[in-house]
């Protein structure tokens, strides 16, 4: 009787901890914190609403040598997963995803005449557009990961 009164007593601190995980996860998005999508975009959230998009130094390297970027206009509204930009590289073409739900306010025109700061700086100097963050956006962070989660996806995607 003993054992199975320890066992609720730990179901249910486990239940409430779950509980606790997934609602702060809802609210968690913090300004200033930057997310990031299994196929390596990632969104810097900022004041009012709005997140900076680019790609990750995975992503550039594994790009190589970045020599065109067609940037999304300004008011394109984006769904989360569907495409906002696309990157060419002297190995490939790839298309970058949108990370979250929301309309372009701003894109970054330094990369129509120098597509390699992508490879030289691609979370910094090499964003490639600003979101404005939608209803459906904010949801939108459950899917994402963070610095931790990320780093950990990179290591275990590495053969």
């Amino acid at each position: 009787e003993m054992l199975s009164t320890i066992t609720r007593r730990a179901t249910s601190v486990c239940s409430r901890a779950t509980l606790t995980f997934n609602l702060s996860r809802s609210y968690s998005v913090k300004s200033g914190a930057t997310y990031f999508t299994k196929d390596h975009e990632w969104i810097k959230v900022e004041a009012n609403n709005i997140g900076t998009v680019g790609i990750t130094d995975y992503a550039q390297n594994s790009l190589g040598d970045v020599v065109y970027v067609d940037l999304p206009k300004k008011g394109f509204q984006v769904k989360q997963k569907s495409t906002l930009a696309a990157v060419e590289s002297v190995k490939a073409a790839s298309d970058i995803y949108a990370p979250v739900s929301g309309e372009v306010t701003e894109v970054n025109e330094a990369l129509t005449t120098e597509p390699a700061l992508i490879n030289k700086s691609s979370q910094k100097d090499g964003w490639i557009a600003k979101l404005k963050i939608s209803e459906q956006g904010t949801k939108d962070f459950d899917n994402l990961l963070d610095q931790a989660a990320y780093d950990k996806h990179c290591k275990d995607s590495k053969h």
